[in-house]
C-alpha cells in the first residue's frame, strides 16, 4: 500500500510556537553559561571562566538547530520569508562584507577629522598579535559571533517575525532582543563590553547599536540568506576590534551611518520570494506542493 507525505503548511501558531522556543533556548543557553562566568570570576580570556565564555556565545546556534530539526520532524516546509542558499551568496557575501566594513572606516575617519583619535595601524597589529596571529584573529573573529549567532537571530527568528511584522519592525524588535541577549557580557572581565562599562555613554551606545546592526544583516539577510549576515556581523565586528573603536562619538557616527545606509538598502529592496514548490507524489499518484527544503532553518 503507497502512503503520503505530504509537506505539512507550516500555521502561525508552530512558527510563534517556534519562535517562542528558540528565544528561549538562546537565552537560557547564553545566560547560563555567562552567568556561570561571572561566577567564577577572572578573565574570558583564561581559564576556567573561558569555557563558559566561550560556549555561551552559541546559544543562538543551538536554538535554531533545534528548531530546525523541529520543523523537519514536523514536516514542515521552510518559513516564507526564509532564504535558501544559491551561488550568488558567493557574490552578496563580500559585497556585503565591504559595505558594513566602510560603515565603520568611514565614521572612524569622520570622528578623526572632528578632533577625534587617529587611526592607528599599531593598534591593528597588537589587537592581531594578542590573539595568535592573523589566522587565530580571523578564526575567533568569524566563530566568535557571526557563526555562532547568525543561524539563530536571522536563519532562524527573523524570518518568522517578518510572518507577521515589516522590516523596519523587525529589525527594531530584534535588535533590541539583541541588545539585552548581550547583558551579562558587561559582567565578565575581558570582554569588550566590561571594557566600555554598563552604565556609560559607551556601553549606552553599545546596546542602541544593534538596533542599526539588526537592519542591516538583515538585508544582508534577504539578499542571500545566512552566509551574507555572516559577512556584515564579521566585517563590522573585525573592522570595530582592528580600529579599536570605543570612544563614544565614533560609536555614535557608526550608529548613524550603518543606520541610513540599513534604512536606504532596506527601503529599496524587493520583498524576500516566497520558497519555490516541488511536487512530492501522494498515495492517489497526484503530485503534491512541497516548499523548497534546500532553506537550512
Amino acid at each position: 500500500m503507497s502512503t503520503s507525505y505530504r509537506a505539512t503548511p507550516a500555521t502561525p501558531d508552530s512558527r510563534r510556537g517556534d519562535l517562542i522556543l528558540f528565544m528561549a533556548i538562546a537565552f537560557v543557553v547564553s545566560w547560563a553559561s555567562w552567568f556561570t562566568a561571572v561566577g567564577l570570576g577572572g578573565s574570558a580570556t583564561s581559564a576556567p571562566t573561558a569555557a563558559p565564555y566561550l560556549f555561551g556565545a552559541f546559544g543562538p546556534l543551538i536554538g535554531a538547530l533545534v528548531i530546525r530539526v523541529r520543523r523537519a520532524r514536523r514536516g514542515e516546509p521552510a518559513p516564507e520569508h526564509a532564504v535558501p542558499f544559491r551561488r550568488k551568496s558567493l557574490l552578496w557575501a563580500p559585497l556585503m562584507l565591504v559595505v558594513a566594513s566602510a560603515t565603520v572606516l568611514s565614521a572612524a575617519l569622520l570622528a578623526h577629522a572632528a578632533g577625534g583619535p587617529a587611526l592607528s595601524l599599531d593598534v591593528a597589529k597588537d589587537a592581531v598579535e594578542d590573539v595568535g596571529g592573523p589566522a587565530a584573529f580571523l578564526v575567533g573573529m568569524v566563530i566568535s559571533g557571526p557563526l555562532s549567532e547568525e543561524p539563530g537571530w536571522r536563519g532562524t527568528a527573523y524570518p518568522r517575525m517578518r510572518a507577521s511584522m515589516g522590516r523596519f519592525q523587525v529589525g527594531l524588535v530584534l535588535g533590541v532582543i539583541w541588545a539585552v541577549w548581550h547583558l551579562p557580557l558587561f559582567f565578565i572581565d575581558g570582554t569588550v563590553q566590561n571594557e566600555l562599562g554598563l552604565a556609560t555613554p559607551s556601553g549606552v551606545l553599545f546596546a542602541v547599536s544593534t538596533i542599526p546592526m539588526a537592519m542591516l544583516t538583515a538585508y544582508a539577510y534577504e539578499r542571500a540568506g545566512v552566509l551574507a549576515s555572516i559577512a556584515v556581523h564579521f566585517a563590522t565586528n573585525t573592522t570595530m576590534v582592528l580600529l579599536d573603536v570605543k570612544e563614544p562619538v565614533t560609536q555614535s557616527l557608526i550608529i548613524g551611518i550603518q543606520g541610513i545606509v540599513a534604512v536606504l538598502l532596506l527601503a529599496t529592496a524587493r520583498p524576500a520570494s516566497k520558497p519555490a514548490a516541488t511536487a512530492l507524489p501522494t498515495a492517489d499518484g497526484n503530485p503534491a506542493p512541497r516548499a523548497d527544503h534546500t532553506v537550512r532553518v
